[in-house]
């Protein structure tokens, strides 16, 4: 077993399925003590499980982290159970199903976009930082996205949730720097997550869909979950003791693409 994160505490949210889950079962591989976070039971249960029967350490702790009571209660129990945090991954995050341009944004999704983003992670950030703090360390992974790097059409509020996200993290890498708290932000590109799969297989010709998108990426192929929890893993890590504030993209050179199309 390799141990690039021996005896650390992490809390990894929105873990029950996608990057999330490849991320918690990676940290728990490299020795981490897991504390799985998911608004949906069973999909975190599951996380939880599967970990253990690895034989890896890990804990299930239930709530929606957007809203400011489930994410103290997280918080709370990870600190009650094993008196420190050293690692906060904010991955829970997504669209919302929400797409279009500003114009055609209602209020009520705007509103669901900003506070499944920008608020959970500022929340989880709020009530992790006094104990990182008084612990004098810690390192906080925010997920951003591409989208929140160069602008695409019709994803007006998840593009600016998910700027404001990286925004945040250069923040607190300054705010925090002086009590060597790290906060540094991964921004994906296109990856094959469960969710995107099952929208390419709603497609009419889903081998189509597929080749299209890995025609957009300069490297022939969407990305997959270990690519972003293997650049969490290095964030987590002490390899990277300095990087902070830092914007890491995973896109396969999806943007360069963008750029020179």
């Amino acid at each position: 077993m390799a141990s690039r994160l021996q005896d650390k505490i992490a809390i990894v949210t929105g873990s029950g399925s996608g990057i999330g889950r490849t991320t918690a079962l990676l940290f728990a591989a490299e020795g981490a003590m897991v504390v799985v976070n998911d608004r949906v039971d069973a999909a975190g249960r599951e996380t939880a499980d599967i970990i253990k029967e690895s034989g890896g350490q890990a804990c299930f702790i239930f709530g929606d982290v957007s809203d400011s009571g489930s994410a103290q209660a997280v918080v709370k129990q990870a600190i009650d159970a094993f008196s420190r945090v050293d690692i906060l991954f904010n991955n829970a995050g997504g669209s919302q199903g929400v797409k279009g341009a500003l114009g055609d944004t209602d209020e009520e999704d705007w509103d669901k976009v900003m506070k499944g983003n920008v608020t959970a992670t500022f929340l989880m950030c709020k009530y992790i930082l006094p104990f990182m703090v008084k612990n004098g360390r810690g390192s906080i992974i925010n997920m951003g996205s591409q989208f929140g790097v160069a602008v695409v059409p019709s994803f007006a509020a998840y593009s600016t949730a998910k700027a404001a996200v990286i925004h945040l993290t250069k923040q607190m890498s300054l705010d925090y720097g002086r009590y060597q708290i790290r906060a540094n932000c991964l921004c994906p590109g296109p990856i094959l997550t469960p969710g995107h799969d099952r929208f390419l297989r709603s497609k009419p010709d889903y081998e189509s869909a597929i080749s299209e998108r890995n025609a957009a990426v300069a490297l022939g192929r969407m990305g997959l979950p270990e690519d972003v929890a293997n650049a969490a893993l290095f964030l987590a890590s002490d390899e990277s003791a300095y990087f902070t504030g830092s914007v890491l993209v995973i896109d396969g050179g999806y943007d360069a693409r963008l750029c020179s199309a």
